[in-house]
């Protein structure tokens, strides 16, 4: 949630004829996140949220706009996007495809509770219970054959050390890679930083952009890693339980996917690893944007190949 594609008050003010929202109030850009551009909107009828998608083709977003929708509609605490007078979710703002969603009450955390550790791991948990009636598809863009792709594009700007990890690391996901682990719609970047609290209560997730069909699991151990780790990168069992426990209500654990969370959480470590590594050696434009320190996943990884499986 950076800003790439800069709006003028002008264009914004055209931008809002569209829809039943009022006459523009004030408006500015959010600098979290790394993917989009967004801005924080107010109307005369509300608060809002206005994305430009900076990666994704118009055909590609109705994936995430209808399961925003969906989620929503299944009493998933989400955004629901906003349809404009046609009826439409996406429309088009200085040459990008642009959607708005009601801004959600509440605040993110940096360092989340065990009670909001809960409270995630229920929604999250929900998610992945009502995904497979969601009856749109899409493959992950950042899986094993971007793993691969982006791993020779750093490669060379690695030390000695940290090229050896990130060599073995992909010969062991290479090895797992026909784990038979079920599979469904996935949000895939629940972070902190994409979560809304009042309190201990979840109000909202937000930011579905990197949502796609693949291993639940996977989903699962990116949560975990980015909810439950403490500062010396190693996991904080209470978080964990009360977060797995509070998934488990919605959706119990194959004892396949008890056997693979070790490989699971290695997976997802490296997979955000490689991300802020790409992010930091070939950054991209924008007026403010924030880059995350690589490092951190990469002792996430370092801690996470001893994790022993499920019981």
């Amino acid at each position: 949630m950076s800003v790439y594609t800069v709006v003028s008050q002008a264009e914004l003010e055209t931008f809002l004829t569209h829809y039943n929202l009022g006459t523009l109030v004030e408006f500015k850009g959010i600098s979290e996140g790394i993917e989009n551009t967004n801005y924080f909107v107010t109307t005369t009828e509300g608060e809002f949220v206005l994305t430009l998608f900076e990666q994704h083709t118009a055909n590609e977003l109705p994936f995430f706009l209808e399961l925003m929708a969906y989620l929503a509609e299944h009493e998933i605490p989400s955004a629901h996007p906003l349809a404009d007078k046609q009826q439409h979710y996406l429309r088009e703002l200085n040459g990008k495809p642009a959607a708005l969603v009601r801004r959600l009450a509440g605040q993110s955390v940096t360092e989340p509770n065990v009670k909001q550790c809960c409270e995630i791991g229920c929604a999250l948990g929900q998610l992945h219970a009502v995904s497979p009636d969601f009856t749109y598809f899409r493959e992950n863009g950042r899986g094993l054959t971007w793993w691969q792709t982006t791993s020779q594009q750093v490669m060379p700007h690695l030390s000695t050390e940290d090229a050896a990890l990130l060599r073995n690391e992909l010969d062991f996901q290479q090895q797992h890679t026909t784990l038979d682990l079920p599979h469904g719609v996935t949000h895939a970047d629940l972070f902190c930083d994409n979560a809304l609290f009042k309190g201990d209560h979840l109000t909202g997730i937000l930011d579905f952009y990197f949502a796609c069909n693949d291993s639940l699991l996977f989903d699962l151990a990116v949560t975990v890693n980015a909810w439950c780790t403490l500062d010396d990168s190693s996991l904080d069992a209470p978080r964990v339980e009360r977060l797995l426990s509070s998934y488990t209500k919605h959706r119990e654990l194959t004892q396949a996917e008890r056997e693979a969370w070790p490989v699971m959480l290695r997976a997802a470590a490296l997979r955000f690893w490689l991300s802020r590594l790409q992010d930091k050696l070939f950054p991209r434009e924008g007026e403010m944007t924030q880059v995350k320190n690589p490092d951190q996943y990469k002792h996430i990884l370092k801690n996470r190949l001893t994790v022993a499986a499920l019981a």
